[in-house]
């Protein structure tokens, strides 16, 4: 029994010997050159994140076709991966680098900032992706009454409860049991990917229930083309997109996970977290060149809003 629980606390205190184990002289100086590698990739990922999401809002505030809730959720997107750019890649670019330099003290200042913005900031992408998973399945069932059911005020209150969700699961991190973190994590992340995956599923069933009723029932044609299906099904594939390359950058968090649990810190786990740590960052990056390539309207707002940069 007593062994059991010695176990126990020693799994509960992997997180804390995980981040001494970053911050100290054990780690292998055969690995600094790749950390600067990495540092340089994250500070290029930091200014593309920042320069294609503030484009991006740029053209979402000049886009007028667009319903308004909708940009709300896709705005507040934006910002969040502007955000990554803007505090958390920095933030991790100076953390590289302290360790490659061996500043431990700095290095050990820097570890909670790190990992609680990006924590707070992948968390509500997640929480955001979910709630356009859920505003496309209303506007398809909804139809004409969609605009009264979604409207500006609700969609506000569902951004804030995005934030305030992933600043409370962020801020377990400093509770005694850091169980009690990992334990909402593994509660929220399944809920949000079944919830979208359930909404997606739902959708194309009924677009294809649709399909057939049109073709069997002519009259239904006029009702069918007030929800303007072929405008609704762009809208529905560029938030697929955007959700399959969140999880694409996301699932990979997995491996180290279950290594951290598991194993004993070394070098290879350090390496492994820091290369899948620019993983989940690459994502906003990508997701203004989603927004772009998917959205007309926005694609035309942000070569737009380029060419009058060039201009002036």
């Amino acid at each position: 029994m007593a062994t059991a629980n010695v176990s126990r606390h020693e799994k509960q205190n992997n997180s804390t010997t995980f981040e001494q184990f970053l911050c100290s002289s054990d780690l292998s100086g055969e690995i600094h050159g790749q950390l600067i590698f990495i540092s340089a990739l994250n500070a290029f990922l930091s200014i593309t994140a920042f320069l294609g999401n503030t484009w991006v809002l740029i053209a979402l505030r000049k886009e007028s076709s667009l319903h308004t809730p909708s940009k709300v959720l896709l705005g507040n997107l934006a910002t969040t991966d502007l955000c990554v750019g803007l505090i958390s890649e920095p933030l991790y670019v100076t953390l590289l680098v302290t360790i490659s330099q061996e500043h431990w003290n700095i290095c050990l200042y820097l570890l909670d900032p790190v990992i609680v913005s990006s924590t707070i900031l992948c968390g509500v992408s997640l929480l955001t992706l979910t709630a356009i998973s859920v505003d496309r399945l209303l506007a398809l069932l909804l139809r004409l009454n969609y605009r009264q059911v979604v409207t500006l005020k609700r969609i506000n209150l569902v951004v804030a409860t995005c934030w305030v969700v992933s600043i409370v699961s962020s801020s377990m991190r400093f509770y005694s049991d850091p169980t009690i973190s990992l334990g909402y994590a593994g509660i929220v992340v399944p809920l949000c990917l079944l919830t979208s995956i359930f909404c997606y599923t739902k959708i194309f069933v009924t677009l294809r229930h649709h399909h057939h009723q049109v073709q069997n029932q002519v009259q239904q044609l006029n009702q069918t083309n007030q929800l303007n299906i072929g405008r609704y099904r762009k809208a529905v594939f560029t938030a697929l997109w955007l959700q399959f390359t969140l999880v694409a950058c996301y699932l990979p968090q997995v491996i180290p996970v279950a290594l951290f649990i598991h194993s004993e810190p070394s070098s290879s786990l350090a390496l492994a977290w820091s290369y899948i740590f620019t993983l989940v960052f690459l994502n906003s990056s990508l997701n203004p060149i989603i927004y772009s390539w998917k959205i007309e309207e926005v694609r035309q707002a942000v070569k737009d809003t380029i060419r009058q940069l060039l201009c002036c």
